[in-house]
């Protein structure tokens, strides 16, 4: 396991190597970013976004959180995280795509799948508690078509979901719905499989996510 000494020795690496072999581009984002595409995934360790889609430092604007969420609009004050990023990507970044990227064997999914929160009844408080119900929702669909929430196929089935939904709700800001309706914004959906790391990307008109070739 790496630790922060460890991390400490990977700096070194990347000032002699990463950043040496690519000082023109950190010389160029000095004068401020430009990203066309702002990825939203989740915070587990074994998904991330740069690596799994090579991008270099400046080419992606990324927020991560348990289990890829995105919450619905509101209007009330208070300290609404990947609100205010998704505002400055659209509004001032200018992106033109917002990939949500939601992954296999995603604890945040199972624990709002299965109403198991480390042993404590689901609702019980906590942010975790609290942050995941809003994948209540997603829940009540896949257990429409499977009876055992403990399942495999479940645990899939609301990994997806879990993406469906952060777009939809993605569709609740105002100026989200009016850049996507003028063309200058698109929305999209993709699940990492982490046991063959495979990605799937969704196709919104059948609801199917398949593998990207």
């Amino acid at each position: 396991m790496v630790s922060f000494a460890d991390m400490l020795e990977g700096y070194r690496r990347f000032r002699q190597a990463g950043w040496a072999n690519q000082r023109t581009r950190w010389d160029e984002l000095r004068d401020g970013q430009s990203p066309r595409v702002m990825v939203i995934a989740c915070s587990d360790s074994r998904v991330d976004p740069t690596q799994i889609f090579d991008t270099n430092p400046g080419e992606m604007f990324v927020v991560r959180n348990v289990a890829a969420l995105v919450p619905p609009y509101e209007t009330s004050l208070g300290y609404h995280g990947v609100s205010a990023a998704l505002e400055f990507a659209v509004q001032i970044l200018e992106v033109e795509e917002v990939v949500v990227m939601g992954h296999g064997l995603c604890g945040g999914c199972k624990a709002a799948l299965t109403r198991d929160l480390h042993g404590a009844p689901h609702g019980a408080g906590g942010f975790i508690a609290s942050w995941i119900s809003m994948l209540d929702e997603a829940r009540d669909r896949v257990m429409v078509d499977h009876d055992d929430a403990r399942s495999d196929d479940a645990f899939r089935a609301m990994e997806r979901e879990g993406v469906k939904l952060s777009i939809n709700n993605l569709r609740t800001f105002p100026w989200v719905r009016e850049k996507e309706a003028a063309g200058k914004l698109h929305l999209k959906g993709a699940y990492f499989a982490i046991s063959d790391g495979v990605l799937h990307l969704l196709d919104e008109e059948s609801g199917q996510f398949s593998p990207y070739e």
